[in-house]
């Protein structure tokens, strides 16, 4: 390592307005980056408001307070349990996604009122939140 790694590394760890502990050690910035980049990329189900499908999601997941707040407890369950080698995915799946998901993609969850669908296989519909709604918390600065 040369002198200038040093300066850089022993610069990056002295800003005291960095809050590192914030997002220490996750893989997922925010709750959108994993919805966008996780959970609709492996969980595919059949949404939409026809008969073909018994499952509501919708696009816009952002607008829906309880869908947040559910997502959010998903996400920080899966960064959490992504560590454990042995059954953490298991667990997550069994405790934590499937519950989570029974109850936003009922009929008469939060996303009763969604239009929002797709055709087997499809990725669940997806809108990009406004930006700056859901900061990266690995680079928030203390406040």
């Amino acid at each position: 390592m040369t002198d200038y790694d040093d300066d850089l590394d022993a610069a990056e760890g002295d800003d005291p307005d960095v809050d590192e502990s914030a997002g220490a050690g996750l893989f997922f910035g925010s709750v959108d980056e994993f919805v966008r980049e996780q959970l609709i990329e492996e969980y595919r189900r059949v949404v939409g408001p026809t008969g073909r499908a018994h499952r509501r999601w919708a696009a816009d997941w952002w607008r829906y307070p309880e869908a947040v707040s559910r997502l959010e407890a998903i996400w920080r369950a899966w960064e959490h349990l992504r560590q454990d080698g042995a059954t953490g995915s298991s667990v997550w799946w069994r405790d934590h996604l499937d519950p989570h998901m029974a109850v936003l993609m009922d009929v008469e969850g939060p996303f009763a009122e969604s239009k929002d669908q797709n055709d087997p296989g499809e990725k669940l519909p997806y809108t990009a939140p406004p930006p700056g709604l859901f900061p990266d918390v690995r680079t928030r600065r203390a406040g």
